[in-house]
């Protein structure tokens, strides 16, 4: 089942050349024009509001992933990014016909509590976390950074986060994240499947709207998915992911705006 958001509407995969911080989100729209844009995301996706477009299994939604070797894992100052250098794709669904998405990195979104990590929330319930697949139009444009801004030049398939079993296909990712602490870091994993993040094998099931990049530079004309059922993660990955990266960065953030101040 695919339903299609009306609510009108942040992600910044290209490079900026300012810096920024979550503290003074509200204050993006001086320095990103795009962040005062009527279609921005996160939103809250209220089911009661969602249409029911049959249409879209009609074509559904083929992602074709490989498997990636030698991806690159960042701390970036503001999350943890999965760079992924093999050709990994995804068609169909709500998409142009006949327009591939390349996947570009992944993308984790968490918060200080268990329960409310994630950007979206589904009737006002957040989640612990919140993944995100981010692509562009490798059809149009020869990168993401041209694809930003540009209508149907990004997708971003959007994955909540529970807590209960382990998350095997995150394993090699959390394991690394203690070598992540500080703004800058990186670590290249020799393995890393991008298909063990999809939950739904039929994926059929997911909302779908056009939004924006939920950090900047808010680039709009972005189509968000975001899959109804969430991936499970264990206590003990959320508690790597708290400790080796959250921390810091917060730690980061007041240090730097104590010393500024």
């Amino acid at each position: 089942m695919a339903d299609c958001m009306n609510d009108e509407a942040h992600d910044n995969p290209g490079k900026d050349e300012l810096s920024w911080g979550y503290e003074e989100g509200v204050e993006w729209g001086l320095h990103f024009p795009a962040a005062n844009g009527e279609y921005q995301s996160p939103i809250n996706l209220n089911s009661r509001e969602a249409q029911y477009d049959s249409s879209l299994l009609d074509v559904g939604l083929s992602p074709n992933y490989v498997v990636c070797r030698d991806c690159e894992v960042i701390n970036d100052g503001h999350t943890v990014r999965i760079v992924l250098k093999s050709k990994s794709v995804v068609t169909g669904g709500p998409l142009p016909s006949d327009h591939e998405f390349e996947l570009h990195e992944v993308r984790f979104h968490w918060g200080k509590e268990n329960q409310r990590g994630s950007e979206h929330t589904v009737n006002f319930k957040a989640f612990p976390m919140e993944l995100h697949l981010i692509h562009w139009n490798s059809t149009l444009f020869n990168t993401l950074e041209d694809a930003l801004g540009k209508r149907n030049g990004v997708l971003i398939i959007a994955l909540f986060v529970q807590i209960g079993k382990e998350h095997l296909g995150l394993k090699a990712i959390t394991e690394v994240l203690q070598d992540l602490q500080y703004k800058g870091k990186n670590k290249i994993i020799p393995c890393f499947n991008p298909n063990t993040l999809l939950p739904d094998p039929l994926l059929r099931d997911y909302w779908v709207y056009e939004g924006s990049l939920t950090t900047p530079p808010c680039s709009e004309h972005v189509t968000w998915i975001l899959y109804r059922y969430p991936l499970t993660i264990s206590q003990l990955q959320v508690i790597h992911i708290y400790i080796y990266i959250y921390i810091y960065i917060y730690m980061y953030i007041v240090y730097h705006v104590t010393l500024v101040i």
